[in-house]
């Protein structure tokens, strides 16, 4: 099929849930308006919905055709997904599938810190490589800088590959936020009553006030540091959250995966960390008296040694925090990760 200027068109946007489909909303406003001024009158709908991988470990193409079957006047449609895809090594931003009249858009590497502007540019691009139309100057229009697409050839389809040297970058960062760190919170409850008990021995206990003082700043952050990275490498263990690559495969990002999980974790951690701190930080300045602390410490008791306290103690409690999520059967942080999720898209998984 191939649509003529003024004859209007209409796309179907399937955008895997949460930040994608959030993404696709942000930018299904401007795609219908770039669309109408091409077209003369367009129609974006979006639909969220999980998209499946084949047993081939691909990308499930019966969807669009699914899709197109319920309602022929759908022109094209585009698959949002978090994704990650690569070919040849790179990471792969967004492919074209003409025979389906559909295109895969993996959102991680477009960049979910991008401006819907971007988002919107990728689409334009697939619409009219799906539909075979738009002048040199309209695909110029829309084209990324330091992005370029490669042509369909008869053993490859048309393929728009991020840059080899901020790609892949690009795609851990949008990993991790399509991860979506800060909902790890609520299900680290158990971790922060654990983490807090134990943080909050260090305010009654005078040794860690001597600790905290005695030792120099750069000590002080490498420990929280360590404890940090103790608590993240101890999830990752007890979860079972590593990838390993279980077969040979080339479209495998396991190396993708594991490198976000790390980081979703850390942040998770971290953010853990500091509301430690300001509580214990908050609890100090109420409980220890500052003509104690300071016969105790042989120092001036200012709110940097009360700071200090509230530093070592969470770094104890950091450690408390991460077996107390390790134990709470309700805490399933596997969700949060791009490897548990694929396996919830294989066929046998959405049978079950």
């Amino acid at each position: 099929m191939q649509n003529r200027a003024g004859h209007g068109i209409t796309v179907v946007i399937l955008a895997d849930p949460g930040r994608c489909t959030l993404g696709a909303q942000s930018a299904q406003e401007p795609l219908q308006e770039e669309l109408s001024r091409m077209f003369g009158s367009a129609e974006v709908r979006v639909q969220p919905e999980m998209l499946g991988i084949s047993r081939h470990n691909t990308l499930e193409m019966s969807t669009p055709g699914s899709v197109r079957s319920a309602d022929r006047d759908v022109d094209a449609v585009l698959m949002l997904t978090e994704m990650p895809r690569r070919s040849g090594g790179i990471p792969l931003i967004a492919e074209v599938f003409p025979e389906q009249h559909a295109a895969a858009v993996a959102y991680p590497v477009v960049g979910v810190m991008s401006s819907r502007k971007r988002l919107t540019s990728v689409f334009m691009s697939c619409v009219l490589r799906i539909l075979g139309t738009g002048t040199r100057e309209d695909h110029e229009r829309y084209a990324l800088p330091w992005n370029q697409w490669t042509e369909a050839t008869e053993h490859s389809t048309a393929q728009l590959k991020a840059h080899t040297v901020t790609g892949v970058p690009r795609t851990i960062i949008g990993m991790v936020a399509t991860n979506a760190p800060w909902r790890a919170a609520p299900r680290l409850s158990s971790a922060l009553a654990a983490a807090c008990a134990t943080g909050a021995f260090g305010i009654f206990y005078s040794n860690i006030w001597e600790m905290s003082a005695a030792l120099s700043t750069p000590r002080l952050l490498m420990i929280g540091l360590l404890a940090m990275t103790l608590m993240v490498v101890w999830l990752i263990v007890s979860g079972g959250l590593w990838e390993r690559a279980e077969r040979e495969d080339p479209t495998t990002v396991h190396l993708y995966y594991n490198l976000s999980t790390v980081l979703t974790l850390f942040l998770c951690v971290l953010g853990l960390y500091v509301t430690m701190v300001v509580l214990i930080f908050l609890a100090g300045l109420v409980v220890i008296d500052p003509d104690y602390m300071e016969s105790v410490i042989k120092q001036p008791a200012d709110l940097g040694r009360y700071l200090d306290i509230a530093w070592m103690s969470a770094a104890l409690g950091v450690v408390a925090g991460g077996l107390g999520a390790t134990f709470d059967d309700d805490t399933d942080l596997r969700t949060l990760t791009h490897g548990r999720r694929e396996h919830q898209r294989r066929p046998e998984a959405l049978q079950d």
